[in-house]
């Protein structure tokens, strides 16, 4: 357990930038995170301002053409899917919940184009809640460390979840995300500059510039 410990705290020391999809509340967090399946981060911010410019409330977006809010982000990924699942998504949201974000992963999940990995960023993120997301680099990361041996996102979600106090879960994914694109990548990482090599038990190191 120390070894986990020691590890986050010198990721989290080595990368200090808030999540990329952290926009400093659960609505923007929420949606964000959604437009994030399968398109870098980077993009997502990219056509995020202009989404929120045309459609500033969930009620303009519950009210919104599927295709006008395609439109507002055809350059990411799955963008058509996307759209009718905010639109959908702003629709529930007003219906049932008032028109503010749930705060509990039960019901967050429930919601159209929100699966574990979203509703955990927007309880971390969005509401400070600890939340265990497993994105693409947790996932390879937390495998090559030794942590998870899960086969799934949700079983190493649970794996991590009994191993790593909870104070640590939403450090976890803001650290993994920068530290998964810097030194831990997929395919061939650098390990040869990576400051936990030491205690990673990924067998194929590469540890040559």
């Amino acid at each position: 357990m120390n070894k986990i410990v020691q590890t986050i705290n010198i990721l989290k020391k080595r990368y200090t930038a808030k999540g990329m999809v952290d926009l400093g509340n659960p609505e923007d967090t929420l949606i964000a995170t959604l437009l994030s399946a399968r398109t870098r981060d980077e993009q997502v911010l990219k056509v995020y301002p202009g989404l929120r410019k045309k459609f500033s409330t969930l009620t303009n977006l519950a009210q919104a053409n599927v295709k006008e809010i395609a439109r507002c982000i055809s350059s990411i990924g799955l963008y058509r899917n996307k759209a009718k699942a905010i639109k959908a998504l702003a629709t529930r949201i007003i219906k049932e919940y008032n028109g503010k974000i749930p705060d509990r992963m039960e019901d967050l999940i429930t919601l159209p184009g929100v699966g574990r990995k979203t509703a955990s960023c927007v309880l971390w993120y969005g509401f400070g809640k600890p939340a265990m997301a497993v994105d693409v680099h947790v996932f390879r990361i937390t495998h090559r460390l030794g942590w998870a041996k899960g086969k799934t996102p949700e079983i190493v979600e649970q794996e991590l979840m009994k191993l790593i106090p909870k104070k640590f879960w939403g450090d976890l994914n803001r650290t993994g995300v920068q530290f998964g694109r810097d030194i831990c990548r997929p395919g061939i990482p650098q390990c040869y500059r990576c400051p936990v090599a030491k205690w990673c038990k990924f067998k194929y190191k590469n540890m040559k510039a």
